[in-house]
């Protein structure tokens, strides 16, 4: 499907859909539960759909939160990482901690998602030490 009105409104109402739905599906999930919201594999609908214009559309659909609030790098990384792959890219969905927040009762923690090792989705922050990196997909370890 070539990029069009009707292949960018589809990807808009699933991205809005998605953005909406990512606060009960994530509840109260440990992280490997949550990963397997940024799946490895996924079919490619939005492939013809630019890279820039996906980013633009989840910054734009996240920008104003009603829940997630106080983790709205985790909603923008997940939706960023899965729209993404839908596209047919490899992003990398990134996590890091602050140094500082270590010995804190709450973990001071941030994601963002990177394409060819550039930040596209959100970014580190100062003092963020990056602690996993989420794959674009399963490659085989090197001999």
């Amino acid at each position: 499907m070539a990029d069009g009105p009707f292949l960018r409104g589809l990807f808009r109402a699933h991205l809005w859909l998605s953005a909406r739905l990512m606060p009960v599906l994530v509840g109260r999930r440990d992280f490997e539960g949550v990963l397997k919201l940024a799946p490895l594999q996924s079919p490619a609908p939005y492939r013809d759909l630019p890279w820039a214009y996906i980013v633009q559309r989840v910054n734009r659909t996240v920008r104003r939160p009603w829940f997630m609030r106080d983790r709205r790098c985790l909603r923008e990384g997940l939706l960023g990482f899965r729209f993404l792959r839908m596209a047919g890219l490899d992003p990398e969905l990134r996590f890091g901690v602050d140094a500082s927040s270590m010995h804190e009762p709450r973990l001071s923690a941030h994601c963002w998602v990177c394409l060819d090792g550039k930040p596209v989705v959100s970014d580190s922050q100062p003092g963020m030490v990056e602690i996993y990196r989420h794959p674009a997909s399963v490659k085989a370890p090197a001999a």
